[in-house]
C-alpha cells in the first residue's frame, strides 16, 4: 500500500517538477512571511524582560559545548561532500545537498513562525541540521534516476526508487523525531530547545527529500538532456552503476526495520503520557513561566533588532565560519588531484596491492592503463550548466577490471588497472553467467574464454554484459592475436562513440570500431526556391568542391526545379504452382482481386499503401512484384511484412502455391536491373534548370555548344556503346554514395539509385542558354529507420531540414530528400561536364586528389634515384621550376 502511494508521488514530482518546486517554495515563503510585517506583542529581548530567558544564561559548559558541536557539523559536512567523489562528481548530488539543507531552513522557518515562535533558537541549532544530512539518501535515488534513456525512463525510474525507498525513509524520520523529542521532556532548557529545532530538522529533511529532490533530479537530468541536443545520458550510466554497488551494502535489513516500528512504537506512548497526561501542576507552572515577563520601551525598531542579533560576533562562531572558508576554498581547489589519487588507491590496493602499492604514484599507475586517454577525459565529472560543446559525444569510460574478494567487478572512473588474478574456470564462469551477477561481473578474459567456448555468442557480448563499448574492446583483443599483425586495429577507433546503444540489433553486428568518413559541404542549392547546404561524406578529393561549383553556377541561373513523378517501393516473392497453367489462372486472379488484397496489406502498416502489383510468369514461375508507398521510411521492411501476409491469405485460397522465397530477385533490390530503369523503383525524380550562356562562358569555363556536344557523345552514345542500364550519365554514383554515407542511407542501394539520364541542348531566344536536366527514376532513401537513427546521421539529416517523419504529412521528408539527391546530382553533372569540355578535369585532380602521406611514410624505402619520377607532371610547368624541385626532392631524399 505505501509503496503503491510513493510510486505514485514519486512519478507526479518527477513528471511536473516545475510545478512541485514553485509550488513549495512559494508555499514555504507565504508560511515564513506570516506575522513578519505586523510587530509581535512580546519580544524578548526587545520589548519584555524575560524572567525565564535570563535565569537560563548558558553555563561553562555550553561554551565548550556549542563551539564543539558547530566544528563537528561543519567537518561532517565537508566529509559528506568530499565523500561524494567516489561517485564521480562534486556538483550533481553536491547541488541536492546544498539545496536539501537550504530548503530544510525555509521549512522550518515555515513551520516556527506558523506556530507563532520566534527564532531566537535557531542559529544555535543550526549544526542539527547539518548533522542529520544523509546523502546516502540522495544516492540510492539517483541511481534509479541515471540509469535512464529517456526523459519518460526517468520519471518511472524516480517513481520506482520513491516506492521502494520511501516507506523506508518515512519509518526512519518517524524514529528519529522520536527520539530526538524525548529530549523535549526534560527539565534542561538548553536542551529542550536544541531537540526541538532536531526533530525539526528531521521533518524539514525528511519534507525537502520527498518532495524538492525527486522534482529537481528529474528536472536537472532534463536539462542536461536539452543541453545535450536530445542525446541519451549514457554517459551518467557510468555514476548509476557505481551508485548501485554502493547500495549493495547498504540495503536495509528487515530485522532493523522491525525493531524501529517497535521502538518507535513505545516512544510514542512515552511522548502521549508525557504531553497529554501531563498533571495540572505542571500546566500552572508553565502558565506562570509565560507570565513571567516583564514590559520595557524598545530603543531600537524590530528590524534593527533582529539585524543586530543576526550579525551579532561571538568568538566561537567566527572560528567556525573561518573553518567553514577554509573548507570550502579546499574542496574546491585543492581536494581534486589528492582525492583521485585516493580514490584510485582505495579500489586496487585492497584488491592487487601489487599493483597499486601504498608507495605508488600516480605517474606510474598511468603507465600502468592500456588506454591513452587524459585524466580529464577519464573522469566521470558532469557539471549543471556546462557547455554541450565539450560533451557533443559520450565518454565511453575504458573497462579494464579489478576484482573484489565477492569477485564483483569495481569500474573506476578514473583510471583502468588490469587483473592480475588468473581467470576462473570456464564451469565456474558459466555458473556465474547465469546467476543474478551474471556476465558484468566476469573479467574480461573469462568472457573471451565463455566466448571462444561457444558459452556467449560473439554478436552478444555488449547484450550479455550490458555495456556497449566495454564489448566492443573484448572483441577487438580476441580478434587481435588472429590477424596477421598484432596492431591491425589500433588505428581504428572504438571509444568517444555515442551510437553502440543504436547500432547493435538495428546496424551492425559483431562491431569492432566506427570508420571515421570526412564529410563536406556543398552549396547552398537553390532547390525550388529553397537553399539547402548539402551534406557529402566521401574521400575522393574535387568531389565536394565540383559539386559545391555547380550548385554556384545553378544558384546563378534561379536555381533548379524538381518533381516527383513516382512513389514506390517493391518487394517481389517468387512462388511457384504445379504447372504454367495453374501459374496462369493465379496471376489473373491476384490482378482481379487487387482491392481485397490491397485491404489486408495496408493493415500491416500505419504508412505502407498498396499502389498496384506487377506480376511476370516464367514457365510455371510468378514473381509477384508488390509496389506500395512507405511514408518517411525506405520501406523494405513494410513490403517484406505485407508482401507475406499477402501471400499467405492467398495459399490459403490456393494450397498448391508454394512460396520459394520472399524475394525472388524481381524487386530489384541492390543489383543493376532494367525493370528498375523502366518501372522505377523508390522515388522517381525529375529536376531541370536553364543556365545562360553568360554563367557558362564565366563559371563553368566552357561553352554552351561543348557542353551540349559532349553529353550526346558521352553519356548519350557512349553508355549505350557499353551497354549501360540506366547509366547514362557523368557520374551521379559519386554524389548519390556521398549523400548516402551522410544521411544514413543504405550504401549498397546505389546501384540502383544512381540510375540516371543527363540530358543537354541549347534554348532560349537565341539558342545560346543550357538547358540541363536528370531523370533519375528508383532514388531508394528514407529519413527514418535504418541508419538515419544515429546521432552523425542525424545531424546531416537535420542540415537539410528533414530529419525523422513528416508529422503533416507522412512521406514528404523522403520526397524532399529525393529531391536533394537528384539536384545534387544535376550540381555535379553540370560542373564535371563543364570541366571535361574544358579540359580541366585532369589538372584539378592531380592538384586535389593525388596524397602523398602514404609516399612521405615510405620515403626511406624510396631510391633517390626515383624520387624525380614521383613529380607530378602539372607541377613541371617550366625548367627552372622542375630544377628547383629537382633540388628539393634530392636534399629531402639524402636527410631521409
Amino acid at each position: 500500500m505505501f509503496s503503491n502511494f510513493f510510486y505514485k508521488h514519486g512519478h507526479f514530482c518527477a513528471s511536473r517538477p516545475w510545478e512541485v518546486i514553485l509550488t513549495t517554495l512559494t508555499l514555504s515563503a507565504c508560511l515564513a512571511s506570516v506575522g513578519i510585517i505586523t510587530t509581535p506583542d512580546k519580544v524578548c529581548g526587545w520589548n519584555y524582560e524575560c524572567e525565564k530567558h535570563q535565569h537560563t544564561e548558558k553555563s561553562n559548559n555550553d561554551h565548550i559545548f556549542l563551539p564543539i558541536i558547530k566544528l563537528s557539523a561543519v567537518l561532517y559536512t565537508y566529509l559528506q561532500f568530499r565523500n561524494l567523489r567516489r561517485f564521480g562528481t562534486r556538483y550533481l548530488l553536491g547541488i541536492s545537498g546544498i539545496f536539501t539543507v537550504s530548503s530544510s531552513l525555509v521549512f522550518s522557518i515555515a513551520i516556527i513562525k506558523m506556530f507563532g515562535n520566534d527564532l531566537s533558537g535557531l542559529t544555535e541549532a543550526l549544526p542539527f541540521f547539518l548533522l542529520l544530512i544523509d546523502l546516502s539518501k540522495a544516492c540510492a535515488l539517483a541511481r534509479f534516476a541515471l540509469n535512464s534513456k529517456s526523459q519518460e525512463e526517468v520519471q518511472e525510474n524516480i517513481a520506482h526508487g520513491m516506492s521502494r525507498h520511501g516507506p523506508v525513509m518515512t519509518l526512519d524520520a518517524i524514529c528519529e523525531i522520536l527520539v530526538i523529542g524525548v529530549g523535549t521532556l526534560s527539565d534542561v532548557t538548553h536542551l529542550e530547545m536544541m531537540c526541538f529545532f532536531g526533530c525539526l530538522a528531521v521533518l524539514a529533511n525528511y519534507l525537502a527529500f520527498i518532495m524538492l529532490y525527486p522534482a529537481c533530479l528529474a528536472l536537472f537530468l532534463e536539462v542536461a538532456r536539452k543541453r545535450g541536443k536530445g542525446k541519451g545520458l549514457k554517459h551518467l550510466q557510468q555514476l548509476a552503476q557505481i551508485l548501485h554497488e554502493e547500495e549493495k551494502d547498504v540495503r536495509p535489513n528487515p530485522v532493523t526495520q522491525n525493531v524501529k516500528i517497535i521502538m518507535s512504537a513505545g516512544l510514542l506512548m512515552v511522548h502521549f503520557h508525557s504531553r497529554f497526561m501531563a498533571n495540572k501542576k505542571t500546566m500552572d507552572m508553565i502558565g506562570k513561566d509565560m507570565a513571567s515577563t516583564q514590559y520595557r520601551e524598545p530603543n531600537v525598531s524590530l528590524w534593527s533588532f533582529y539585524i543586530q542579533r543576526l550579525f551579532t560576533v561571538k568568538a566561537d562562531s567566527t572560528f567556525t565560519l573561518a573553518l567553514a572558508i577554509f573548507l570550502i576554498v579546499k574542496y574546491a581547489f585543492y581536494d581534486d588531484n589528492s582525492m583521485e589519487y585516493d580514490l584510485l588507491m582505495s579500489s586496487t590496493s585492497r584488491e592487487t596491492p601489487e599493483v597499486a602499492s601504498p608507495a605508488s604514484t600516480p605517474k606510474d599507475l598511468d603507465q600502468l592503463c592500456n588506454d591513452s586517454t587524459t585524466e580529464k577525459e577519464q573522469q566521470v565529472d558532469f557539471i549543471l550548466g556546462e557547455d554541450s560543446s565539450d560533451s557533443d559525444t559520450e565518454k565511453c569510460v575504458s573497462h579494464v577490471e579489478t576484482q573484489t574478494d565477492n569477485d564483483k567487478l569495481l569500474y573506476s572512473p578514473l583510471q583502468r588497472i588490469p587483473s592480475i588474478r588468473p581467470p576462473r574456470p570456464v564451469e565456474e564462469c558459466i555458473q556465474i553467467l547465469n546467476s543474478e551477477e551474471g556476465a558484468k561481473s566476469l573479467t574480461d578474459e573469462e568472457i573471451s574464454n565463455l566466448v571462444k567456448s561457444k558459452h556467449i555468442p560473439s554478436y552478444k557480448i555488449e547484450t550479455m554484459i550490458g555495456d556497449e563499448c566495454r564489448g566492443v574492446h573484448i572483441r577487438r583483443k580476441m580478434l587481435t592475436g588472429e590477424l596477421p599483425s598484432t596492431d591491425a586495429l589500433d588505428e581504428l577507433p572504438y571509444e568517444n562513440y555515442d551510437g553502440y546503444d543504436l547500432v547493435n540489433g538495428a546496424c551492425c553486428e559483431n562491431v569492432l570500431g566506427y570508420m571515421p568518413v570526412p564529410v563536406g559541404k556543398a552549396g547552398p542549392l537553390l532547390l525550388d526556391g529553397q537553399k539547402f547546404y548539402i551534406p557529402m561524406a566521401t574521400t575522393e578529393g574535387c568531389l565536394v568542391a565540383s559539386t559545391n561549383r555547380g550548385c554556384r553556377a545553378l544558384e546563378m541561373s534561379k536555381g533548379v526545379c524538381s518533381v516527383v513523378i513516382g512513389d514506390g517501393m517493391t518487394r517481389a516473392p517468387v512462388v511457384r504452382m504445379p504447372n504454367a497453367i495453374e501459374a496462369s489462372n493465379l496471376k489473373e486472379w491476384m490482378e482481379g482481386n487487387f482491392s481485397s488484397l490491397k485491404t489486408i496489406f495496408d493493415e500491416t502498416s500505419r504508412f505502407a499503401r498498396l499502389n498496384k502489383l506487377h506480376i511476370a510468369q516464367a514457365g510455371r514461375l510468378l514473381y509477384v512484384r508488390f509496389i506500395a508507398s512507405t511514408g518517411d521510411a525506405m520501406g523494405m521492411n513494410m513490403l517484406s511484412k505485407g508482401s507475406e501476409k499477402v501471400l499467405h491469405h492467398v495459399n490459403e485460397l490456393f494450397p498448391e502455391m508454394e512460396l520459394l522465397s520472399l524475394s525472388g530477385n524481381y524487386c530489384t533490390d541492390k543489383k543493376p536491373a532494367a525493370v528498375n530503369w523502366i518501372e522505377g523503383r523508390g522515388k522517381s525524380v525529375v529536376c531541370e534548370a536553364v543556365i545562360p550562356s553568360n554563367i557558362v562562358k564565366n563559371v563553368l569555363k566552357t561553352s554552351v555548344t561543348a557542353m551540349v556536344d559532349l553529353n550526346i557523345n558521352k553519356n548519350l552514345i557512349g553508355s549505350a556503346m557499353a551497354g549501360s542500364v540506366g547509366g547514362f550519365n557523368a557520374h551521379a554514383a559519386n554524389v548519390v554514395s556521398a549523400i548516402f554515407i551522410a544521411t544514413g542511407q543504405d550504401p549498397a542501394q546505389c546501384v540502383a539509385s544512381s540510375n540516371c539520364i543527363t540530358l543537354m541542348e541549347a534554348t532560349g531566344p537565341t539558342n545560346e542558354d543550357l538547358y540541363i536536366s536528370c531523370t533519375m527514376p528508383c532514388i531508394e532513401v528514407g529519413t527514418v529507420g535504418g541508419g538515419t537513427i544515429l546521432p552523425a546521421q542525424q545531424s546531416c539529416l537535420k542540415m537539410l531540414g528533414i530529419q525523422g517523419p513528416n508529422a503533416k504529412n507522412p512521406g514528404d521528408n523522403a520526397k524532399q530528400l529525393a529531391r536533394v539527391v537528384c539536384g545534387a546530382v544535376l550540381a555535379g553533372e553540370l560542373s564535371l561536364m563543364g570541366a571535361l569540355a574544358a579540359g580541366h578535369l585532369v589538372r584539378s585532380h592531380l592538384k586535389y586528389n593525388r596524397s602523398s602521406v602514404y609516399l612521405a611514410s615510405n620515403r626511406s624505402s624510396v631510391d633517390c634515384s626515383q624520387s624525380q619520377s614521383l613529380l607530378l607532371p602539372s607541377q613541371q610547368e617550366s625548367p627552372a621550376t622542375a630544377l628547383h624541385q629537382s633540388s628539393v626532392s634530392l636534399r629531402k631524399c639524402k636527410n631521409s
